[in-house]
């Protein structure tokens, strides 16, 4: 096993190596600051498999780059019962489901239905607040779609999230009904987690904290063991009279919005100035649910603000939950000042992406497709902000209002938000009996697994991974039978029909792939010998595939050679189209069969070789674009035999947009790259925006990163009149602000050339 397993390197990185090497469910959990996010968009950008990512409300999709459970699974919004037969009534307001009646919104069109089939690795993001009869609901819904009676239809799940964090809501009348069925209402309680447990992964090392006092007293309060001693050195730090207001950076956390929104309210109507106004940039669809922040924002000169996400440009001037001071606000500019760090930025729109998922038919591969963007500063208020609102970000200052603590965990959320205790203030002393988390996560918590184990599920998942995966590979009995069924069609045709005179070629094919399901048949039985627990040779393994493949391609690629080719044909005749229907199944079938075998070809190679099994080394452009060499030598071969024939566009498979190319699986481009390579071929901003689904705005805004970047030069993007006249009216030297500037310049220049014309003087 040397070859396919190594020695438990972090959490993290056997994490990533364990989703892409078995299918077996994971849990992946850790304290506040160890990472999770980050490991989370790492493995969307690096798996081989088709992954579709979820969560269960709107922001935590919209964070995750994912949509919500309900939309994905097209799933009313009731609660589960996992039994058959008809839901009890407990009153107009609250729906309950059984699975007789979840069945009845089973309503998936081709496109849908397909992605459900395709699909191979399943995150669930936010997963604390994932109910148990939700989960067993998705659970029934896949194995129902995907036809497999095995857990999660055959599905691996990545459940990812801190289960101190934000509980699951039930209501009181659904709580009744489903204690029956369940012994608590986090995911673990789900009938699919008992009958199939995920492997119990914790990220360990902590980047928010590095004081050692603070970490024990964190794990303490996580594990229910908070003592007296915990308690009074908390207590240290109680000053009631504190005024956050008045204090430079310090963001109060409290348990409850409308105080929060009071506190902020309060203190911005309370500066001196006039209100300056921000509406978002919304393109095509993103509802308002799932809006990041309000679609309005409202801010004075002096307001505390927080930065919402990351700073994208490679200076990192500020991060999630940082902390400033709005010293300049004009039509389109806002600039926010650290005190303490002696620093002045201005704040650039960032883009959030409102997206779908859909399979790419000619690969096999689920990819995002952008419907939406929200584009807007990423800032809100922030003399005050919810402990629910708080989760992932960062504080060195913060004041917490925990007199009113509503649910386990609030207090741990709270708490952990800060970087030390140095920049804690209570507003009132901690209870001990205020402190306490769910018994039920913290019992939970004793499954996480050891070094000794992750070594061996690795080792044991790997080999029944390979088995499963290779079995499925040469086992194309399915695709046969529908050659088959289409075969009595040939048989029965009229005898002027076009079906008719292909009853010969069709035969042909017939044969041919009847002659291999016997072979196929062999090599299954073989691959289960090779594949054996603690006795897998993975030489033995890539000699015998380098054989198989080599046998089996030979023979099923002339059939899907001349499939195409007579659909091609057929393309230049009429009263044909259910004949190219029927041909055109068959090719999605045979097409899929020989992607097959070649992606388990590259993962066999990928171990062989003691390579990774990411995306990277699996989807290579061979793989990506099979389909569209073929038709094309097709095509030629046809033209060779027939120079006179004419167009032969009209067959569907060949058809692939510009869009559809650059939205292929491949590791995510930062906005700004997306927009460069667009630039770079000749597209005018109009154009890009378009395609990109943004304002031209935004672009303007892109470009004048890229000029800063000086992957572009300014004349490029400003014509030579214009940048003759912004040298002499405002010089080489951009001093001042973006306002004093534009009053010199006047209409004859937009915000958006002005802000491109700066970004040149700042290289």
């Amino acid at each position: 096993m040397k070859q396919i397993t190594a020695d438990i390197e972090s959490p993290a990185d056997f994490t990533e190596k364990f989703i892409n090497q078995t299918n077996h469910p994971v849990f992946l959990t850790g304290k506040a600051g160890t990472g999770k996010t980050t490991l989370l968009k790492k493995i969307i950008d690096s798996t081989h498999k088709n992954t579709v990512v979820v969560a269960p409300t709107g922001i935590a999709a919209l964070n995750a780059g994912g949509v919500t459970i309900h939309s994905f699974f097209q799933m009313p919004f009731a609660a589960f019962i996992p039994d058959f037969g008809q839901p009890p009534f407990v009153g107009q307001r609250t729906q309950f489901n059984t699975k007789n009646t979840l069945q009845q919104h089973f309503n998936l069109n081709k496109q849908r239905k397909s992605i459900f089939l395709k699909l191979e690795l399943l995150i669930v993001d936010e997963v604390s607040m994932l109910r148990a009869d939700l989960l067993d609901a998705m659970d029934f819904m896949l194995r129902k779609i995907r036809r497999n009676d095995t857990p999660y239809g055959g599905v691996q799940v990545l459940f990812i999230g801190d289960l101190m964090q934000l509980p699951p809501i039930v209501k009181r009348e659904e709580k009744g009904v489903l204690d029956k069925y369940y012994s608590g209402s986090f995911f673990f309680h789900s009938k699919v987690v008992q009958e199939y447990p995920p492997l119990y992964i914790e990220l360990e090392k902590i980047y928010r904290q590095n004081d050692p006092e603070f970490i024990s007293l964190l794990n303490n309060l996580r594990n229910n063991h908070i003592s007296d001693e915990n308690v009074q050195l908390l207590n240290n730090y109680v000053k009631p009279d504190f005024d956050a207001t008045e204090h430079e950076g310090f963001i109060t956390l409290t348990t409850h919005n409308a105080k929060a929104d009071e506190i902020n309210e309060k203190a911005l109507d309370s500066l001196k100035g006039r209100t300056k106004k921000y509406d978002a940039q919304i393109t095509k669809k993103f509802p308002e649910h799932i809006y990041p922040i309000p679609h309005r924002m409202e801010l004075k000169v002096g307001a505390q603000v927080m930065f919402i996400k990351n700073d994208l440009a490679h200076e990192k001037r500020y991060y999630n939950g940082k902390i400033g001071r709005v010293t300049e606000l004009s039509s389109d500019e806002i600039r926010v000042t650290f005190p303490e760090e002696n620093l002045t930025i201005t704040v650039e729109p960032y883009e959030w992406e409102n997206v779908k998922f859909s399979l790419d038919e000619k690969s096999g591969e689920i990819k995002e497709e952008v419907i939406g963007t929200f584009v807007h500063f990423p800032l809100k208020l922030a003399w005050a902000i919810t402990v629910h609102k708080s989760q992932g970000l960062t504080f060195e200052k913060a004041v917490l209002d925990l007199s009113k603590v509503f649910a386990p965990g609030q207090a741990y959320v709270g708490l952990s938000r800060l970087v030390s205790l140095k920049g804690l203030v209570l507003t009132s002393p901690i209870q001990l009996n205020g402190l306490r988390n769910d018994q039920h996560v913290v019992n939970y918590a004793k499954n996480k697994a050891d070094r000794k184990l992750l070594s061996r599920k690795l080792e044991l998942g790997t080999v029944t991974y390979l088995q499963n995966r290779l079995q499925k590979t040469f086992n194309w009995d399915a695709m046969v039978s529908r050659w088959l069924a289409l075969e009595a069609s040939h048989k029965t045709a009229g005898p002027r029909s076009e079906m008719a005179k292909n009853k010969v070629w069709f035969e042909e094919q017939i044969n041919t792939l009847m002659g291999t399901l016997d072979p196929a048949r062999k090599f299954r039985s073989q691959i289960i010998k090779i594949c054996q627990p603690d006795q897998l040779d993975i030489d033995l393994l890539y000699e015998r595939y380098e054989a198989a493949y080599n046998y089996f391609i030979k023979r099923l690629e002339p059939v899907f050679r001349g499939n195409i080719k007579k659909l091609l044909l057929l393309g230049k005749k009429s009263n044909v189209k259910q004949y190219s229907e029927d041909l055109t199944e068959l090719d999605e079938h045979l097409t899929e069969v020989i992607l097959e075998l070649k992606k388990s070809r590259k993962l066999v190679q990928n171990l062989y070789n003691g390579k990774a099994l990411s995306k990277e080394n699996i989807w290579d452009d061979q793989i990506r674009n099979f389909k569209i060499a073929k038709v094309q030598v097709v095509k030629d071969e046809i033209r060779r035999e027939n120079p006179t024939i004419g167009d032969l566009e009209d067959f569907d498979t060949e058809k692939k947009t510009a869009k559809e190319r650059s939205a292929s699986k491949k590791p995510k481009e930062s906005t700004f790259d997306k927009t460069y390579k667009l630039f770079q071929k000749g597209r005018t901003i109009k154009e890009i925006a378009d395609e990109r689904v943004l304002t031209e705005k935004t672009i303007y805004a892109h470009m004048s990163r890229l000029v800063k970047d000086e992957k572009i030069e300014v004349d490029e993007v400003l014509d030579q009149e214009k940048l003759s006249f912004l040298k002499e009216t405002i010089g080489k030297e951009f001093e001042g602000t973006l306002s004093s500037a534009k009053e010199k310049v006047g209409d004859d220049i937009s915000w958006e050339e002005l802000k491109i014309y700066q970004a040149s003087t700042l290289k």
